[in-house]
């Protein structure tokens, strides 16, 4: 039996096209880390933290399981989710509004090209690019083509890779959301993606139908049954998706819960020293991460109004405004 058609030179053409390239995002990325935390605007070391190890993440997933991925379904699916899920999940979290600012300034014959593009990371939109980008490459005849094709399978781990940070982007990007999409569209948001992929896990573990006729020698070289390769595919990728969705839901409940307590301690705050705020602006600025600002446009509205008093404690006393809850 004649091995894998170009498996070889497919996994080292990939390779280097996405490391390459990926290296230079991590050194640009580095480099405007360094002029962030020089001009007085760091960057939280947990979110560096994660940049760099989603990069690895990725890099690690096309150099290390590569060759492996070429011969048996359920490592290349292995690989798959480190790239378009965990590795894109960990980019996205290393993000912050400054540091993606000069992308989004960039001009090409003065129009903000990037700047336009925000529309594909609104809620509405980014999922479903997300979760047709998704089924269309797990078609037997584009998937196969991208096995044996460097420049298709390129283009596949691109597409994994950036549709999956626009879909992260959503929940833990930088860029502003829609106002409906509070906890609860999160939530929904949650749930629909995870039962897209879901979905295609189950098609895996039970069809009955070898998919891809690619695997069938790494699978008789490594005396595995194409079914239960392709079961394996299906299986893996269900536990990822259980162990990636308890995490989001133990995520979003300790958002609420701590965006209920800060915008309970501003609306609080704000009625103990005579300033009127509402309830839905309270919930809009920490919902957006802007709670901290709010809280301080208050104190400058108190000071303006009462210069040179102090503001009153809860009880009465009087007490710096930092300790007022």
């Amino acid at each position: 039996m004649a091995p894998p058609p170009l498996a070889e030179s497919t996994d080292l053409v990939t390779a280097v096209l996405v490391v390459g390239p990926l290296a230079l995002v991590a050194l640009a990325y580095g480099r405007r880390v360094r002029h962030l935390g020089a001009s007085g605007h760091p960057v939280p070391g947990w979110r560096q933290a994660c940049f760099y190890a989603g990069a690895f993440v990725i890099a690690a997933a096309v150099t290390g399981l590569g060759p492996l991925s070429q011969e048996l379904l359920y490592v290349h699916m292995v690989e798959h989710l480190l790239l378009g899920e965990i590795g894109a999940l960990l980019i996205v979290l290393g993000l912050t509004g400054p540091l993606i600012a000069p992308i989004l300034t960039f001009r090409v014959f003065g129009v903000r090209i990037f700047d336009r593009l925000r529309v594909l990371a609104h809620p509405l939109v980014a999922f479903p690019l997300w979760a047709i980008d998704l089924y269309v490459w797990h078609l037997p005849v584009l998937y196969q083509a991208a096995l044996r094709h460097p420049g298709i399978h390129v283009l596949q781990h691109a597409m994994f890779l950036g549709f999956g940070i626009n879909m992260w982007m959503c929940l833990f990007g930088p860029l502003p959301m829609p106002a409906w999409f509070g906890n609860l569209g999160k939530l929904i948001y949650i749930v629909a993606v995870r039962l897209t992929g879901a979905v295609l896990g189950n098609i895996f573990l039970w069809s009955g139908t070898v998919f891809y006729s690619y695997y069938l020698h790494g699978d008789a070289v490594y005396n595995v049954s194409p079914l239960a390769d392709q079961s394996i595919a299906g299986a893996v990728m269900m536990v990822e998706e259980s162990l990636l969705t308890l995490g989001l839901f133990c995520w979003l409940f300790l958002r609420a819960a701590k965006e209920g307590e800060e915008r309970q301690n501003l609306l609080d705050f704000a009625h103990l020293n005579g300033v009127e705020l509402t309830d839905e602006r309270a919930a809009r600025a920490v919902s957006a991460g802007r709670g901290a600002e709010l809280r301080r446009r208050i104190e400058t509205q108190i000071a303006e109004q009462h210069p040179g008093d102090e503001q009153p404690s809860p009880s009465g006393a009087s007490a710096p405004l930092g300790e007022v809850r």
